[in-house]
């Protein structure tokens, strides 16, 4: 197996984060077929998480991914913090009808009401839109924001948040904020982190699923969750990797029993460098497989 070190840049911090730096892995076949996977977990990451993204990584190299079920799935345009001219740009990149948004993070309420309004006037009438908080809030402030924002989605004639994106850091308040808003509650950090969904499952705190497949461990183990979670709505999302790991999303999103909501695949629009020629960006809202054409 051969393993070559590299490092991205950002087009655009995120999340306090401005380069990924990994290592890929690759192998070829006897019939000349290469497989490539990533390993590139947070700095901040232990030992056993920075585990579950070796085997992904093992996995993907090793050309053990399942036959896809698909050959394509929509994705989500992603929007950070920026500003509204900015966020406007963002929500539309790759075709995309549904937009995910980033607030809390240190933004204040009016500037993410401002950012969400922008969205939903780019996509109109028909597009979707998610906000993401990353835990950021405590229980009273999620709340006190939802339904501001909430608002600002409806502001061009749509239907208001499809959902929001891990609110609150914990289950047990995940679980409390879904009985006093109406806004759909989705769970990321809550599976992502333990590497499981047990305990969300268990509180029935969540309406939506994220699932990761590096952080989970690869696409076999990210099924065996899925299967777990049972007849509840999935969204497919990458965790901020190079085109390489990215794929890893798309053979799980394409791999699912039911075609998932519009994946959050579209990271590599937040690329400023890549592994590949050639970036992996969705076309017309969806993203299919590719070739991956390593250039490190």
């Amino acid at each position: 197996m051969e393993f070559r070190p590299f490092t991205v840049e950002l087009s655009t911090r995120f999340r306090a984060t401005t380069v990924r730096t990994g290592v890929l892995l690759h192998t070829r076949s006897p019939e000349g077929l290469d497989s490539w996977g990533e390993y590139s977990p947070f700095p901040d990451y232990d030992a056993e998480r920075a585990g579950r993204w070796w085997r992904s990584a093992m996995e993907a190299a090793r050309g053990e991914w399942p036959a896809p079920r698909r050959d394509s799935v929509a994705v989500n345009s992603i929007v950070p913090l920026v500003g509204p001219d900015a966020a406007r740009d963002f929500a539309t990149r790759g075709g995309c009808t549904t937009a995910k948004v980033k607030v809390g993070g240190g933004s204040d309420l009016a500037a993410d009401i401002a950012r969400v309004e922008a969205v939903a006037d780019a996509l109109g009438r028909a597009g979707r839109i998610r906000v993401d908080v990353n835990g950021g809030w405590d229980l009273e402030e999620a709340v006190r924001c939802l339904p501001h924002l909430d608002r600002a989605a409806r502001s061009a004639g749509g239907e208001g948040l499809q959902y929001v994106e891990q609110p609150v850091e914990s289950v047990a308040d995940l679980a409390a904020l879904r009985r006093r808003v109406d806004v759909p509650v989705a769970a990321d950090e809550s599976i992502r982190l333990p590497g499981n969904a047990d305990a969300v499952v268990a509180a029935d705190a969540a309406d939506v699923f994220i699932v990761k497949a590096q952080p989970l461990g690869g696409v076999r183990r990210a099924l065996e969750i899925v299967d777990q979670i049972g007849d509840r709505p999935i969204v497919v999302s990458s965790a901020m990797e190079s085109s390489v790991g990215l794929a890893a999303g798309v053979a799980l999103a394409r791999s699912l029993p039911q075609e998932p909501l519009a994946c959050g695949l579209g990271t590599g629009a937040l690329l400023r460098t890549d592994t590949v020629a050639q970036t992996w960006l969705p076309e017309s809202g969806r993203i299919a497989a590719g070739e991956l054409k390593v250039i490190v």
